[in-house]
């Protein structure tokens, strides 16, 4: 029997407790879960991608069968095949994230057919959380501690105030 293999993807900048929740709940329908930062170069996030990439491994270092990897410049479904993905996952918090997602799974769905996108509601006390919200919290230092992981709030205060010492 194959493996069933799932891709979620997005930039985690930062990754919120509601991607958490994704990932823990997408890493028990499938054999092996992938999350993939994926990003534009030509556009500068709050934290930088290597660094991103490493604080995901620490607060996703108790889920066994997940693992992750960065790409730029590539479409999902190039890396899905890459990787042998069977699935997309998506997280939808409302509405306006179905209408958005629909968009990408038309395109996808006429790439690579064989690649079937699922989509996981996020839990109502989560569906207000996004990266873009916590990177607002951050600009005009407010405690977003509630929002996040507890391993990444630690690394973003440790980078935040190194950022803010090299300036």
């Amino acid at each position: 029997m194959s493996s069933k293999i799932g891709l979620f993807t997005g930039s985690f900048d930062p990754m919120t407790l509601g991607h958490l929740d994704i990932i823990e709940r997408a890493s028990q329908l499938f054999d092996e879960l992938i999350v993939g930062i994926f990003y534009n170069p030509h556009k500068e996030g709050l934290i930088p991608v290597p660094q991103r990439k490493d604080w995901l491994e620490q607060a996703l270092r108790h889920l066994e069968n997940v693992r992750i990897l960065t790409s730029k410049e590539e479409l999902v479904v190039e890396v899905a095949r890459r990787e042998g993905v069977t699935h997309l996952v998506r997280g939808l918090r409302n509405a306006t994230d179905l209408e958005y997602e629909a968009s990408f799974d038309f395109y996808n769905r006429n790439l690579a057919p064989e690649i079937e996108t699922i989509y996981l509601l996020a839990k109502p006390e989560l569906k207000f959380v996004s990266s873009s919200g916590v990177r607002e919290l951050i600009t005009f230092k407010a405690d977003f501690s509630a929002y996040v992981p507890e391993t990444i709030v630690i690394e973003l205060e440790k980078y935040l105030e190194e950022t803010k010492s090299s300036k």
